[in-house]
């Protein structure tokens, strides 16, 4: 008798990149930025013997009754505290629950009472041994797994995964990340040598999922340009793929490090393959607090290689447009931090910060720093896990923790209000005018238009003109400037659709407080309005 899985991408308990709370709470059917690879990956090394279902808890109900006799639930730390939850319901129904993923493996202890079976690291060298235990039933409590060369890794089940509702699809090209951020646990899950699959199963990869529909690709890769031949090499192979679409071109996404401005070569090649788009951690401009958290690939240590300004500039005129990550906390971070980290901000063309508080992860070195120095605290939300980007579980060095929450609250405020996120967006669109003749098919690249999705993103965009005056003055000036130059049209919605993301985000946690902007970044001063618009 055959067995059977059900794997499961449980909700974060709060809204990350991978998701788009908008447009549930917009009236829309629920849909996923960023396709979670690690359920389908997963079923893509179950055994044909085996029956297999995926579940995309963003999109889909949990199916609390589900027959399988295998449920499956893995997630990272913003989807801890659902798993468990799931996982203690699918237990009182009687049924063997496995546990993995990156969570999992950072701190297993963790999850440990909430599972049959705990699958600790990465799981291709292990999965014909771990599938022959499950279906003899001779399966053990405990299961580690190693860190494979990529070669091994399959093509996920893309035909099980809800596409319709997925605005992009993605394809793992590496893993690891060889630098050495003291809060990053990446390194500490995936190791610090960066391992990449073949450019031949990226493409047999994107062949299937540009066969389903997609037309925009996150390439998942902590660090796409560290390893600059190897980037370059894979940029010539998708820039003859994408060049050979005959139903219009994709667009690509991934992350990478600022210092890839210093080489123009290689900035070029992305926009040739289609890549128009990343996330960089900026993190900060004060250069002390980058050389603290060991965050050297954004200081000058190359020479000669310009200011960060300039540096971010540089993609933007070779075509590729940033989001970025900003933290606020480190200890050498003082309570002017807040208006520095605005000011540079107000400079960049760089609509969209994702801003979080400083926090200490298990397993990184700077919880094991904090720990060793009696600034850890125990936090007493989401059950004690860091799954809110504003809570932090560190105690700051010159500042208290109530003084870091309610100067990110101000820090968010301004930088999000309509006239502060034109001041940016209006920066990119100056900007990215130059870069026309860098991309040779800006106005065939992009999302296929039947799918509902999309549809939805572009209904979801025209609602920015609903907000208020100040954003309809904005959509208008926005209107006029697309008129001009049409291709900027792309460019311009894509930020407001993250911004309309951001804007449902803030005011459903109680964040968004329009009383907060152009006042003074003074702790007292902002209390009290807090304090008065309670």
């Amino acid at each position: 008798m055959s067995k059977s899985i059900y794997l499961i991408s449980p909700k974060a308990e709060f809204p990350d990149y991978h998701t788009i709370d908008s447009f549930d709470l917009s009236g829309y059917k629920p849909a996923v930025l960023v396709a979670d690879l690690a359920v389908i990956t997963v079923a893509a090394l179950v055994p044909d013997d085996f029956t297999v279902e995926v579940c995309e808890e963003h999109i889909t109900p949990v199916n609390l009754d589900h027959p399988a006799d295998f449920i499956g639930l893995t997630g990272k730390v913003t989807q801890v505290s659902n798993m468990i939850k799931l996982s203690k319901e699918f237990r009182k129904r009687g049924k063997t629950v496995i546990l993995g993923g990156p969570f999992a493996s950072l701190d297993p202890q963790a999850v440990r009472p909430y599972c049959d079976i705990l699958v600790e690291g990465e799981i291709e060298d292990i999965a014909e041994d771990f599938f022959n235990d499950l279906r003899n039933g001779t399966w053990k409590d405990h299961y580690k797994g190693t860190r494979p060369d990529l070669s091994t890794s399959p093509i996920p089940r893309w035909d099980l995964y809800p596409n319709s509702r997925t605005l992009n699809a993605a394809v793992q090209t590496s893993r690891g990340c060889p630098f050495e951020c003291e809060f990053c646990d990446v390194i500490q899950y995936l190791g610090r040598k960066q391992r990449h699959k073949e450019p031949d199963q990226i493409i047999a990869e994107l062949d299937l999922i540009y066969k389903i529909g997609h037309r925009a690709v996150f390439l998942a890769d902590d660090n796409f340009t560290v390893y600059r031949s190897r980037a370059k090499e894979l940029l010539k192979v998708l820039k003859e793929w994408n060049n050979s679409q005959e139903d219009g071109h994709v667009a690509f996404y991934t992350q990478l490090s600022v210092d890839a401005a210093l080489d123009k070569d290689l900035l070029r090649m992305c926009a040739e393959a289609g890549l128009i788009g990343a996330f960089i951690g900026i993190e900060t401009p004060n250069e002390e607090s980058l050389k603290e958290s060991k965050k050297r690939q954004n200081l000058d240590y190359a020479g000669g290689g310009g200011t960060l300004l300039e540096n971010i500039e540089k993609f933007i005129t070779h075509g590729i447009r940033l989001t970025s990550g900003m933290i606020v906390g480190f200890d050498n971070d003082d309570h002017n931090i807040f208006d520095i980290q605005f000011k540079f901000a107000q400079q960049t063309p760089i609509p969209i910060f994702s801003l979080v508080a400083l926090s200490a992860p298990i397993t990184t070195p700077l919880y094991s720093r904090m720990k060793a120095e009696g600034r850890l605290v125990t936090l007493e939300v989401n059950g004690g896990f860091i799954q809110d980007p504003w809570v932090s579980n560190v105690i700051p060095k010159q500042m208290t923790r109530e003084e870091l929450i309610i100067g990110i609250q101000w820090l968010a405020n301004n930088l999000y209000a309509p006239k502060h996120f034109w001041v940016r967006l209006k920066n990119l669109l100056d900007l990215y005018r130059t870069a026309l003749e860098t991309i040779p098919y800006v106005d065939s690249i992009g999302q296929s238009s039947y799918r509902s999705v999309v549809l939805d993103s572009a209904k979801l965009i025209r609602q920015f003109a609903r907000l208020g005056p100040d954003e309809l003055k904005i959509f208008l000036e926005i209107s006029q400037i697309i008129k001009e130059k049409s291709w900027l049209s792309t460019v311009a919605g894509n930020s407001i659709f993250h911004y309309m993301q951001v804007r449902k985000m803030y005011e459903e946690r109680n964040f968004w407080n329009p009383n907060l902007v152009d006042i003074p970044p003074d702790f007292k001063e902002i209390s009290s309005v807090l304090a008065s618009s309670s």
